[in-house]
């Protein structure tokens, strides 16, 4: 989570149905949490495994290492790795990247019933859950988070493949004054119901298999969004989700692209009582507004978690292309 007066959270999903020349756009505000899971070209030492790992963590292996070459070659992903092991011998070369250095670590392998085992858990990308903001039933399209998923170092993470799953929310973190809270979720990564095909400062976007239930309304314009009583919908709990009372209390200029559009409180008592306020996991939630689709929750102030900041809708649907 970033820290700089205010704490990001997990946000947004975008697009526009345009089904007429001059009809307006109509999208579902979703609200629901789904899993994502954004891989990049880089494969790092997740874990080592419990009865495999000793000779990976004698040999030098750390937590956090990114592997480029195995035996000499350059691998990009974990079925890379697989292959490289498979051919290796009794023992592997490594080139790991730990920094700024790039070390080379010999390490014994294990041959198993199941191919030669390096003795750690691997990660490919960045997997979490989020809020999906929009679902446009022409095109089965959508939007969640409001804002990009970053890598190492902070810098967008620059996705080679996503995939969305089911998910739902088990328990929840209360946030509190200096200490943001937190969604905890669990997803089934082995039925996954959409990719994701963009991930951008201003959210991720992909295409869904399934879809979600709900009735299209309008989207704003940025001069239709105003101070003023609102509603968001967002998962605190298991797989429902609600709408809750909000109330926008200022509006900045769109070319403002960095998710801070609108400032907003949450008024909910139902809400404050559940979650204390804006917590990591609801970014994305849909913000609607005279019965339009507005905007998203992007960001939680740090020392208020009753308040944070939201994207409007039309900076995510330019994203989103």
């Amino acid at each position: 989570m970033r820290r700089m007066a205010i704490s990001a959270a997990l946000a947004v999903f975008l697009i526009v149905s345009c089904p007429a020349a001059l009809a307006e756009p109509l999208l579902v505000p979703v609200g629901q949490t789904v899993g994502l899971q954004l891989r990049d070209n880089t494969v790092t030492i997740a874990a080592f495994d419990d009865s495999l790992g000793a000779e990976a963590r004698n040999a030098g292996l750390k937590i956090g290492d990114l592997i480029v070459k195995v035996n000499g070659k350059t691998v990009h992903n974990t079925e890379d790795i697989r292959n490289c092991l498979d051919s290796s011998g009794d023992t592997a070369s490594l080139l790991v990247r730990r920094g700024s250095k790039e070390l080379e670590i010999p390490v014994k392998i294990t041959p198993t019933d199941s191919g030669a085992k390096l003795g750690v858990y691997l990660k490919q990308g960045i997997s979490g859950i989020g809020t999906v903001t929009w679902y446009d039933p022409a095109t089965g399209s959508f939007g969640a988070l409001g804002h990009g998923v970053n890598g190492n170092g902070g810098v967008l993470l620059k996705m080679a493949q996503g995939t969305t799953y089911p998910a739902q929310v088990q328990s929840v973190t209360k946030g509190k004054s200096g200490r943001p809270g937190q969604l905890k979720g669990s997803c089934d990564d082995a039925d996954a119901c959409g990719e994701l095909l963009r991930n951008t400062p201003q959210g991720v976007f992909g295409k869904s298999r399934q879809g979600w239930l709900g009735e299209p309304i309008p989207i704003a314009a940025p001069e239709q969004v105003h101070p003023g009583q609102a509603t968001i919908r967002s998962t605190v709990t298991g797989f429902a989700t609600g709408d809750y009372s909000a109330q926008i209390l200022k509006v900045y200029p769109a070319t403002r692209a960095d998710g801070r559009n609108l400032l907003l409180k949450i008024t909910d008592p139902a809400l404050l009582e559940a979650t204390g306020g804006i917590v990591q996991g609801m970014s994305g939630s849909p913000i609607i507004q005279d019965g339009r689709l507005v905007g998203a929750v992007t960001h939680v102030l740090v020392n208020d978690p009753t308040v944070g900041y939201g994207i409007y809708i039309q900076n995510m649907l330019d994203a989103a292309g």
